[in-house]
C-alpha cells in the first residue's frame, strides 16, 4: 500500500525555489538591460548572460515538467475553486515560461546567428521566420514577462494566504515541513 505524499520531494522543491529566483532575477535584469547605452560595459555582457541563463532555465523547466510527471505530488489543498485556480495558474505559468523561451529565441536569432551559452555550446539560429521578427518577438517577450511576474506574485500571495489565513499545509509542502 502506498501512503499519501505529504511534501514535494527535495528535487522538486529545489527546482521550484531556483525557478522563483531565476524568474525574479531575469525580469529585473531584462528591465535594466534594455536601457543600457552602447558605451556601457554591460551592453554586451548583460544580454549574453540573460540569453544563456534563459536557455539553461528552459532546459531546467523541461526537466521539471518531466520530473513532475514521473514523481508523486501532494494533493492541492483548498476549496474547489482554489484547487481549480491553482491548477490553472500553474498551467498558465508554464505556458508563459515556454512562450518567453520561444520569444527570447526569436529575438536573438533573427539574424541567423546561434545563441552562445556561456561558451559551453551554441544553440543554432533559424534566421528570420517572418517580417519584423525581433521587434514583434521583443514586444511579446516584454508583455509575457510582465504577465509571468504578476502571476508569480499572485501565486506567492495565495501561498501566504493559505499559510497565515487558512493555516493549511500549502506552503509547508513546498518547504518540506508539512504537518
Amino acid at each position: 500500500m502506498k501512503s499519501e505524499v505529504k511534501n514535494y520531494n527535495l528535487l522538486a522543491r529545489a527546482i521550484h525555489w531556483l525557478s522563483a529566483l531565476v524568474v525574479i532575477a531575469m525580469f529585473a535584469v531584462g528591465l535594466w538591460m534594455v536601457d543600457l547605452s552602447y558605451y556601457s560595459e554591460w551592453y554586451r555582457t548583460a544580454p549574453h548572460w540573460h540569453k544563456s541563463v534563459g536557455l539553461l532555465f528552459a532546459g531546467v523547466t523541461l526537466f521539471r515538467l518531466a520530473w513532475k510527471i514521473v514523481t508523486p505530488s501532494p494533493k492541492v489543498e483548498g476549496a474547489a475553486y482554489e484547487v481549480i485556480g491553482a491548477k490553472l495558474a500553474h498551467l498558465a505559468m508554464y505556458g508563459l515560461l515556454f512562450a518567453l523561451f520561444v520569444s527570447g529565441y526569436l529575438i536573438s536569432t533573427e539574424d541567423g546567428r546561434g545563441i552562445d551559452v556561456f561558451s559551453w555550446f551554441t544553440v543554432p539560429g533559424l534566421g528570420a521566420l517572418f517580417e519584423g521578427q525581433a521587434d514583434l518577438a521583443g514586444q511579446v517577450h516584454f508583455y509575457l514577462a510582465w504577465g509571468l511576474i504578476l502571476l508569480a506574485a499572485v501565486h506567492a500571495l495565495a501561498a501566504l494566504k493559505h499559510h497565515f489565513i487558512n493555516k493549511d499545509n500549502t506552503l509547508r509542502k513546498m518547504i518540506g515541513a508539512s504537518k
